[in-house]
């Protein structure tokens, strides 16, 4: 187990010490993000900010990672196939920041194409619990149709936190909390690799928010949100805890819900529901400061992760 808080505690450090340089780095080679003209006024201001600073998440958490696999002398199927679809999903969205700062606009690729390497990216740990028979959620074997929900899972988590990321620090600081709450789930489990593997990004997020939390010096971009919604998804699947997803990845639902409901009214009544969507923007639409949504949002994820947790402990999921 003591292997578990020297990763989370290698990915940490990497990332405080690594954050600065990388920033300046982008700073000095990439343009800045590009503000959406549909987000509120007060946006404005973020124009400009380093973006794609997801890669040092990735990166030091997997520098943890590896380190950590080597002093074990092991690495399961489970964990390597967590760390492609890591690296996969970062690839993918880094390209996507690459593309917004090649075209100096707020859109990279074509929504078509990024569905299709996201949906590639997560048939390889579908097409495993296909191999290995474990198709069943809740007492409830699927079969072959499993595949598909462990794809929409998948997928559906890496764009829940990429609709999410749209305030300082509130992706960052929700995937602490969610990532913390796998660690906790594996380490019930037993699953010492992939406990070493949520722990690293836990632990690199929360670097990563010392420069996300507002006034945000860095944005993660789709670089990171892409890449933390998979694994997030990834680590559902391969540990078996789907359902638990929903108490642990709640905000990030109710994210995602938000949009879709606000897309479905709007073309079937001409109206909205929101006064936009994601849902953070309408509370700050209401007059909520950015920190005040985060930290509300925030402690609601917070809760239910610590509950889910507490629940896995002491034996009631």
């Amino acid at each position: 187990m003591t292997i578990i808080y020297v990763a989370g505690l290698m990915a940490l450090l990497l990332t405080l010490i690594l954050g600065r340089p990388y920033i300046e780095f982008l700073k000095k080679y990439f343009a800045g993000q590009y503000i959406n003209q549909m987000a509120p006024e007060n946006h404005s201001q973020k124009a400009g900010t380093p973006t794609m600073g997801g890669l040092v998440i990735s990166d030091c958490a997997l520098i943890a990672i590896i380190l950590s696999f080597i002093m074990m002398q092991r690495v399961s199927v489970d964990s390597a196939i967590a760390v492609v679809v890591l690296v996969m999903y970062t690839v993918i969205g880094f390209w996507d920041d690459y593309q917004k700062n090649k075209h100096k606009a707020n859109n990279g690729l074509k929504p078509r194409g990024k569905m299709a390497l996201q949906l590639f990216a997560a048939a390889i740990p579908s097409l495993y619990m296909i191999h290995t028979g474990e198709t069943s959620i809740g007492g409830i074997d699927f079969g072959v149709f499993y595949f598909f929900i462990s794809m929409f899972i998948i997928v559906g988590a890496s764009n829940a936190v990429n609709l999410t990321d749209g305030l300082d620090g509130l992706a960052a600081g929700l995937s602490v909390f969610s990532f913390l709450a796998c660690t906790v789930i594996f380490g019930v489990q037993g699953e010492i690799e992939l406990a070493v593997i949520s722990a690293s990004v836990a632990c690199a997020c929360g670097g990563f928010l010392y420069y996300n939390y507002n006034p945000a010096k860095v944005f993660m971009g789709d670089t990171g949100s892409l890449a933390l919604g998979g694994l997030l998804g990834v680590l559902g699947v391969l540990g078996k805890f789907e359902l638990l997803l929903i108490p642990i990845a709640l905000v990030f639902i109710i994210e995602t819900l938000s949009v879709i409901i606000q897309v479905a009214s709007f073309k079937l009544t001409g109206k909205r529901v929101f006064k936009m969507a994601p849902i953070h923007h309408h509370f700050e639409l209401l007059g909520w400061s950015e920190m005040k949504v985060v930290k509300v949002f925030w402690t609601i994820g917070g809760v239910f992760a610590l509950l889910t947790v507490l629940g896995v402990v002491y034996g009631l999921f």
